[in-house]
């Protein structure tokens, strides 16, 4: 038989660092059956028979936060055969109260106190004999960064586990607590099978412990008899019995640590010097915006954009060339041949739409290739018969042909297809339908990787509990927590990492109302589309992007004010009460394990779902009824697919908002799987009448632009997103409830947005505008409506 150990141990105390070192790649990581708690296992590295779980960090084992709730139910339902407690060296005495819980629970307890590096270079000393004594259990000192005292901790908990000896706890509370406990066991716990967890029971009964209550199936007599005898101790203390039992800890704790441990005599430590500065009420929000900045513009605009553009137009795009060997030579060709092609197409077109040639200088259309806008520019006669001559010479040039290609995935699948001689159904799925929904993924896989090496270094290091800390003034005011902020920042870039990060929000309606109103904020994937309106519909205008993102905001603003006065999302933010973890450089493979961590997890989720998801878009798009029957359709025959149809079919509910047409409703439908997949359908679309802009203009008006604009910002995120969106809710209920919330104030913002705009613009009154006006005293009373819950 194996031995399982469980390490716990409060918030930043090192404990995930114990337990990579122990375990090093022999890790599962999942989640606790029913919620979205992680939970890491894993196989110790000198001994595959000693499996260990790293339990989530808690400060207590009462029912005040999930991971509170998840760790206690493991320890009492699995029985694991020993605990580590994991305790940070440089605060001790907050430390241990957790382990006075800990060593009721009659589980064999081993303590390692971490940190010692950091404990000994203060000059503080901790006498390790004395504290076992004291405590009862046996006492390591050790150091997870420095891997100090490792196999020494490990030995002593498997020592301990064989063993099997129950934990017997030495601290005893007041006498009448005593009294109060043993009357509780006498009461209702003779009947456990386990005597080991009779006495920390007793505890958690006379704390009122609903959960325990429940777990036990008291009846209302017991209960009632219970509550006699805590009233009655209450009453002699003069305090209610959760304090009391509090207040008995930290004297037991102190009692402990004057006996045990003794502080140097030193001043402010430099994390404190640091937290004078970063946490300043007036210098925390500019210096946080300074490193966000830096992390985005790494993470989104430079690197991060690099390394996502090699992965789209390379690895799953035509090829690249190793190492950048050649790419200069063929860029430079390129970009000749295609400068000379688009003046001869211009004099081609100029000759067809006049039926002459020109006399004199001509224009011709400049295409731009992310968002579809149309530029004209001059050329001459000379520059044509220049252009001509050169086209004469020269043919296209050929990548392949310039340093060392490589060829993408999809031209060596195109390959593999023709030599196996597919049929062109077949060929279009894999290519169209599987390979670029694999690549839409993975596509993006990098940007996401280097957001995430950021994000484990700020976690890691403590400067993310720090601004936790300083947004919670300002979010507090919108029912929201102060760690709202981070993912609601981070889904800035993509909204996947931002729903994946309100892990970090312990309170489970907070974190619920964060990951449905992250993808608010405009994410990176939304620019080409933003960009394509304010071109088409709105001339360039360079207020259209800024106000895409003040959208976003007053969206998160104005939800959380409602949604925390619905019964689903009642009463205040959770009091933030959050460890500020001494400053320290985070391991280099921590980080890496955290980054591989949580992007292999948006690998295996969200791509599964937007590959199926692209699949069947692209069967709707590309197959439909014609005059010849059922069959794939070309590019120019959309109009006629199953999409088309049932964007037809459905455009009655777009039609309030002023975009009642199919086209607008089936680019909104296919950016569901991608919102960049807007502009491309509007491309196609709108590409078989000539100019793109130019026919997007002639669809909508600025009222109906700028409602188009606001849906399809607001409404539901892309399928790679709504599937975090599912993993992070981790119930289908909850899944169904956000989605449904998204869409609904993404339709009535949109309502608004047209109905009142159109009234403003054109003039324009009817049923519509009374509907849109409504909609405003809706929202209004949503904000400013007594909140019945709040207490």
């Amino acid at each position: 038989m194996g031995i399982r150990i469980a390490l716990a141990g409060n918030p930043n105390c090192g404990k995930t660092t114990l337990f990579n070192a122990l375990t090093g790649s022999n890790q599962f990581v999942g989640n606790w059956p029913g919620v979205t708690v992680e939970y890491k296992e894993g196989k110790y590295k000198s001994d595959k028979e000693v499996t260990i779980v790293d339990l989530p960090g808690i400060y207590s084992l009462s029912p005040y936060t999930l991971e509170e709730v998840v760790s206690r139910n493991y320890l009492i339902d699995e029985r694991p055969d020993a605990i580590i407690n994991v305790i940070d060296g440089t605060n001790i005495e907050r430390n241990l109260y957790l382990t006075t819980q800990v060593v009721e629970l009659g589980i064999p307890v081993v303590i390692a106190i971490n940190m010692m590096d950091v404990v000994e270079k203060n000059g503080d000393k901790i006498n390790t004999k004395k504290l076992a004594e004291e405590i009862g259990v046996p006492v390591v000192e050790i150091s997870a960064l420095k891997n100090r005292g490792l196999k020494e901790v490990v030995s002593a908990a498997v020592a301990a586990g064989k063993a099997a000896l129950p934990q017997e706890p030495k601290h005893r509370f007041n006498g009448s607590v005593e009294h109060a406990l043993a009357h509780i066991e006498e009461l209702c716990l003779h009947n456990i099978s386990d005597a080991n967890i009779q006495r920390w029971y007793s505890i958690k009964l006379f704390e009122r412990d609903e959960k325990i209550q429940e777990k036990l199936g008291l009846s209302k007599d017991v209960i009632d008899h219970i509550e006699q005898d805590i009233t009655s101790c209450e009453k002699e203390m003069d305090d209610d019995a959760e304090s009391i039992i509090t207040g008995e800890r930290y004297n037991y704790i102190g009692t402990i640590i004057s006996g045990c441990v003794k502080k140097a005599n030193r001043g402010m430590t430099i994390s404190d010097k640091i937290d004078r500065i970063v946490t300043n009420r007036i210098l925390a929000l500019p210096i946080f915006a300074v490193v966000m900045f830096i992390v985005y513009y790494i993470s989104v605009t430079t690197v991060g954009t690099y390394a996502t553009d090699w992965a789209n137009d390379g690895v799953f795009g035509d090829g690249w060339h190793l190492f950048a060997i050649g790419s200069k030579d063929y860029n430079d060709a390129s970009e000749e041949f295609t400068g000379n092609q688009l003046i001869v197409d211009g004099y081609d077109l100029y000759v067809e739409e006049n039926g002459t040639e020109p006399t004199g200088d001509f224009e011709y259309p400049v295409e731009d290739e992310e968002t579809l806008k149309v530029d004209y520019e001059t050329a001459s006669l000379e520059d044509y018969a220049a252009a001509k001559a050169y086209l004469e010479k020269n043919e296209e040039p050929d990548p392949a042909e310039y340093g060392v290609w490589v060829p993408g995935v999809p031209v060596l699948v195109e390959k593999g297809l023709d030599a196996l001689h597919c049929n062109d159904i077949l060929k279009a799925l894999i290519l169209d339908g599987i390979v670029a929904g694999v690549g839409a993924v993975l596509g993006f896989v990098p940007q996401i990787l280097v957001l995430f090496i950021f994000l484990a270094f700020l976690e890691a290091c403590g400067y993310m509990a720090r601004v936790a800390f300083i947004m919670d003034r300002i979010f507090r005011k919108f029912g929201l927590s102060g760690k709202s902020f981070i993912p609601m920042l981070i889904g800035s870039g993509c909204g996947i990492p931002g729903i994946m990060a309100s892990r970090t929000i312990e309170n489970d309606r907070d974190r619920k109302m964060t990951i449905m109103t992250t993808t608010f904020i405009p994410c990176g994937a939304k620019l080409p589309f933003i960009g394509m309106v304010a071109g088409a519909i709105f001339g360039g205008a360079p207020w259209v992007a800024p106000c895409a993102y003040f959208l976003g905001i007053f969206a998160i603003v104005v939800s959380g004010i409602m949604l925390k006065k619905t019964k689903l999302f009642a009463g205040d933010p959770a009091p933030f009460v959050m460890e500020l973890p001494a400053y320290h450089w985070p391991t280099v493979s921590n980080v890496l394990r955290s980054m591989w961590e949580r992007g292999w997890s948006f690998i295996k989720k969200a791509g599964t779902i937007i590959l199926l998801s692209t699949i069947v878009i692209w069967f709707l798009t590309f197959f439909g009824f014609t005059s010849d029957g059922f069959r794939m359709l070309e590019e120019d025959e959309i109009s006629s697919s199953i999409l088309a149809k049932i964007g037809g079919a459905i455009a009655w509910i777009f039609a309030p908002l002023g975009f009642g047409n199919w086209e607008a409703t089936v680019a909104s439908f296919t950016g569901l799987v991608a919102k960049e997949n807007i502009v491309g359908t509007l491309g196609i679309i709108y590409g078989a009448s000539g100019d793109v802009y130019q026919t997007m203009a002639n669809a909508f008006t600025s009222a109906s632009g700028m409602a188009f604009l606001a849906f399809n910002l607001l409404c539901a995120p892309c399928f790679a997103a709504m599937g975090a969106i599912k993993r992070e809710m981790n119930s289908a209920k909850w899944f169904w409830t956000a989605i449904g919330y998204q869409c609904i104030f993404a339709w009535v913002i949109g309502l608004i947005c047209y109905q009142i705009g159109s009234l403003i613009l054109a003039g324009s009154f009817g049923v519509g505008t009374v509907f849109g006006f409504l909609a405003i005293a809706v929202l209004i009373y949503g904000l400013f409506r007594r909140d019945k819950y709040k207490n």
